[in-house]
Order: structure tokens, then C-alpha cells, then sequence
């Protein structure tokens, strides 16, 4: 079997492995995620100064939040796009060789990023966060299988979770970076949006945090330090959750995450709903933000214990393949949220949250009645249990998953 071939410890060259790729890849994920957030009303004055130096007059408000909405939603789709190529590039250039290429989509973005304002296009803007999405869609696919093949069956879910350790290491530097005395201001942010690409790379959360504290009540200078915050308790989480997703289970976690972003998205809809009649309530609504990222810093964000349960029950020749129709489907919601969210929120207003929470409620119901255990299996055995409980003919899965290893290494 594949995993009797790999040490059953970490080694110094499986450690570096882990921490480059996370770092290389995982880490512009995350920065890229939250940069856009800070410096987003000067953004906006850009985007208007510039539509008012070409046509004499300025954007409505409804045209204005709809360029804004495409910026921040070609992220994701982007991400999209980078998950459907994750099979071509892996099947053809291999899972490190498609690390490598995808260097070029961290790079160019940020050059044209950092060029945006000198250039006085918008249009830049907008390009630059579809390919550096396409970065972090295949980044957020390749790493997570790539670890996952190098890592014994012992260390697997440990391993799997570094890579979220860092796409929230990213999340906070970028919050940090973000700070008005550093560079969220008029001639910084043109650096703030370029700096990753010196380094190499989900969800209204994440995507609104500004508007979100501001609708509950938060002070706005106090905004960016309540955002910092949040960022560094998802950090610590995160390291919680690499330490303690093989002794309680990927399964127990996506349970725990999702109950807990279900609790904190309908408690923060009554707060949102009662902050103007009791004072106190926009500290609840704090409250519940952190909870939200606390859960979904243990369980659902991929590439975390929700990424080994993907990838988990396909062999070898069909992982590739598996983690691009995931990636895809991941990507292509946080599209969605990016593009509607602001007109969701104008419309439903302290009731927008009622629609992630009952996402979140159906998921931990199917992940308690369909979705097994895979701690301390091999992919064979997940296989095999998945065989079972679906009612598949026998695939003998120890001859598929030896198939692309020499036949001189087979049985050592």
C-alpha cells in the first residue's frame, strides 16, 4: 500500500516541504482574501475619479457598488476558473511542476496591481484579481494534494491543516498591512494590493468585514483594530485545529465547525435586529463574528480537515479529478456571495445572515448522517468504506493506487 512506502514520522525534508508549499501557495491565498477589504473606500474614490476623468461625470451609486462587487467577486471566480485546471496542469506538469507554473499568476497580478493608479485604470484592477484568483484556486487544490500523497496516514491530517494555517496567517498580515497608519490610504494602497507578489498567493466574513462591524455598531475607527482581532483569533484557532485533527477527527471537527457558524449566524441576526432597541448588542454581533471564524477555522475552511475529507475517498489516478469538481463548487459559491452580497444586504439587511445559517444547519446534518470518520486510514480503506456504504462492485484499489509508483519500489 502507498502508505506503508512513507515514513511514519515528520522528517526535516517532509517539514520543509509542507511549510514551502503552505508558504509559497497558501499564504497569497489568504492575503488576497482580505487585502481588498481596508482600503476599499479609497478604492472606490478611484474607481470614480477615473470614470469621472474619462467621461466628464460620475458613476451612480448603483454602478459604483456593482464595478466594486465585480472587483471583489473575480477574485473567487478566478478561483473557479484556477480549479478547473488543476486536472490538466497536474496530469501534465505533475503537482510540483504545477506550483511552479502557478507562480506566474501571483507574480503579474501584482505588478499590474501596483501599477493600477499610475496607469489610471480600474480595468486593471479588475484583471489582476481574476488571475491572482486563478493562484489561489489552484493553490488551494494542488498544496492540500500534494501534502496529503507525501504525508504517512498518521501525520495526514496534521499535515492538511497547515496549509489553512497559513491562508489565515495571510488573512492577518494582510488585516495588519491594512491598518490606515500603514498602508490603507490614498497613495499606500496601490502597495498594500501588490506587496505578495514580493513574497512568492470565502465569504461575506471575509469579503465585508468593514460593512459588517460598521452595521452592528462598531465605532468606525475601532473597525480595523476589531478586524485585526478576528484575524489573529482565526490564526490561533488554525493551530489549534493542527494539533488536534488526529486525535479528534476530521469528521468531529466539520461536525463542531459548522454547528458553531450555524449558532453564531442566527444569534447574530437577533443582534443585528436589536441594535437599535438594547445598547449592548453590537458587542454580541463582535461576538458572534468571532465565533463564526472560530468555527470555520476548525472544520469547513478548506484546505483544513474539510480538504481530507474530500480527497480522502479517491484513489490516485481520479484525486485530481476530485479535487477540481470541489474546488470548482467552493469557488464558484464564494463567486456568488462576492457578486450579490452587498445587494443581499441592502435588501434583507439584519436578516442577510439567515441564509448562511441555514447552509450551515443542512451541512451538519448531512455530514452527521452520510460522511465517515478518516482518521488513521489509509486512501485505500477510505476507498473501501466508501464502496461499501454506496453498494460498488469490488475495484481491487491496491492495484489503481500502486499504478503510477516504479514497479522497483512496489513492496518495500
Amino acid at each position: 500500500k502507498s502508505g506503508s512506502l512513507l515514513p511514519q514520522r515528520l522528517t526535516l525534508v517532509l517539514g520543509l516541504a509542507t511549510l514551502i508549499a503552505a508558504f509559497g501557495s497558501s499564504f497569497q491565498y489568504g492575503y488576497n482574501v482580505a487585502v481588498i477589504n481596508s482600503p476599499a473606500q479609497f478604492m472606490k474614490t478611484f474607481y470614480n475619479k477615473t470614470y469621472y476623468e474619462r467621461n466628464n461625470d460620475y458613476m451612480d451609486e448603483f454602478a459604483l457598488t456593482l464595478l466594486w462587487s465585480v472587483s471583489v467577486s473575480m477574485f473567487p471566480f478566478g478561483g473557479f476558473v484556477g480549479s478547473l485546471m488543476v486536472g490538466p496542469l497536474v496530469n501534465n506538469f505533475g503537482r510540483k511542476g504545477t506550483l511552479l507554473f502557478n507562480n506566474i499568476f501571483s507574480i503579474v497580478p501584482a505588478v499590474l496591481m501596483g501599477c493600477s493608479k499610475v496607469a489610471g485604470s480600474f480595468e486593471m484592477i479588475i484583471l489582476s484579481r481574476l488571475l491572482v484568483g486563478i493562484c489561489a484556486g489552484l493553490s488551494s487544490n494542488v498544496v492540500p494534494m500534494y501534502l496529503g500523497e507525501l504525508a504517512p496516514k498518521n501525520l495526514r491530517g496534521g499535515l492538511g491543516v497547515v496549509p489553512q494555517l497559513f491562508i489565515t496567517i495571510g488573512i492577518l498580515v494582510a488585516q495588519i498591512f491594512g491598518l490606515r497608519s500603514l498602508l490603507a490610504s490614498e497613495e499606500g494602497w496601490p502597495i498594500l494590493l501588490g506587496v505578495t507578489g514580493q513574497l512568492s498567493g470565502v465569504n461575506a466574513i471575509y469579503y465585508y468585514a468593514d460593512q459588517i462591524y460598521l452595521s452592528a455598531g462598531v465605532k468606525e475607527n475601532d473597525v480595523q483594530y476589531v478586524t485585526v482581532g478576528t484575524g489573529a483569533v482565526n490564526v490561533l484557532m488554525t493551530v489549534c485545529a493542527v494539533f488536534v485533527v488526529e486525535l479528534l477527527g476530521r469528521r468531529f471537527l466539520l461536525l463542531l465547525g459548522f454547528s458553531v457558524c450555524f449558532t453564531a449566524c442566527c444569534v447574530l441576526t437577533a443582534a443585528l435586529a436589536l441594535q437599535d432597541t438594547i445598547s449592548w448588542m453590537p458587542y454580541v454581533s463582535i461576538a458572534c463574528i468571532i465565533a463564526y471564524v472560530v468555527g470555520h477555522a476548525l472544520g469547513p475552511r478548506p484546505p483544513g480537515p474539510l480538504a481530507g475529507l474530500s480527497a480522502a475517498p479517491f484513489l490516485q489516478a481520479s484525486r485530481p479529478a476530485a479535487f477540481m469538481v470541489g474546488g470548482s463548487v467552493h469557488w464558484l459559491s464564494n463567486f456568488t456571495v462576492g457578486l450579490i452580497f452587498p445587494f443581499v444586504q441592502v435588501g434583507l439587511g439584519a436578516y442577510s445572515f439567515v441564509i448562511f445559517g441555514v447552509i450551515c444547519l443542512l451541512t451538519t446534518i448531512y455530514t452527521f448522517l452520510v460522511v465517515p470518520e478518516t482518521k488513521a486510514k489509509t486512501f485505500i480503506e477510505i476507498n473501501q468504506i466508501f464502496t461499501k456504504m454506496n453498494k460498488v462492485s469490488e475495484v481491487r484499489p491496491e492495484k489503481e493506487e500502486l499504478e503510477e509508483f516504479p514497479p522497483s519500489t512496489r513492496g518495500q
